[in-house]
C-alpha cells in the first residue's frame, strides 16, 4: 500500500511540475522588437540626428559629429533591439546617455554655443516626426 501511494505522489507531483512549467512559460517575456512603424520612427529619428550639421553631440565629454553620433545610435539600436518596442524606448535606451558612465548625452548648437539635453532634443524630434 504505501508503494501505491508513491507513485500516485510522484504522479501528482510530477503533474503540478508539468502545470508550474506551463504557467513560467506562458508568463516569459517574449523578446520585444519594434513594429514596422516604429521602426520607421526610429530610423527617422536616426536619420534627423546624422543631418544636423549645425549641431555637436557630446558624449562622456568628447565631442562627435552628427554622422558620428548617428552612427553610434545605429550601433546601440541593433545591440538593444531585443528590449525596443518604441521610440521613446529607443531614446531612453540608446540616445540619451552612456551605458558605461551613465553620463546624459548633450547637443551643442554651433550658431550659439547653446547646449540642450539630448533627451530634450530627441523627444522633440519625435513629435516633429509623428505629427507628420
Amino acid at each position: 500500500m504505501l508503494a501505491s501511494g508513491s507513485l500516485i505522489f510522484r504522479k501528482w507531483l510530477r503533474l503540478v511540475l508539468c502545470a508550474l512549467a506551463l504557467c513560467l512559460s506562458a508568463v516569459a517575456p517574449a523578446s520585444a522588437t519594434p513594429s514596422p512603424e516604429e521602426d520607421r520612427l526610429i530610423q527617422g529619428l536616426i536619420q534627423r540626428v546624422e543631418n544636423r550639421r549645425e549641431m555637436v553631440f557630446l558624449r562622456n565629454g568628447e565631442e562627435h559629429s552628427a554622422a558620428d553620433a548617428a552612427k553610434h545610435m545605429r550601433q546601440k539600436y541593433n545591440h538593444f533591439k531585443d528590449d525596443i518596442v518604441t521610440a521613446e524606448d529607443f531614446i531612453r535606451r540608446c540616445a540619451t546617455r552612456s551605458e558605461m558612465t551613465k553620463a546624459a548625452y548633450k547637443v551643442k548648437l554651433k550658431a550659439d554655443g547653446a547646449v540642450l539635453n539630448a533627451s530634450d532634443f530627441m523627444h522633440e524630434e519625435l513629435k516633429t516626426l509623428r505629427h507628420r
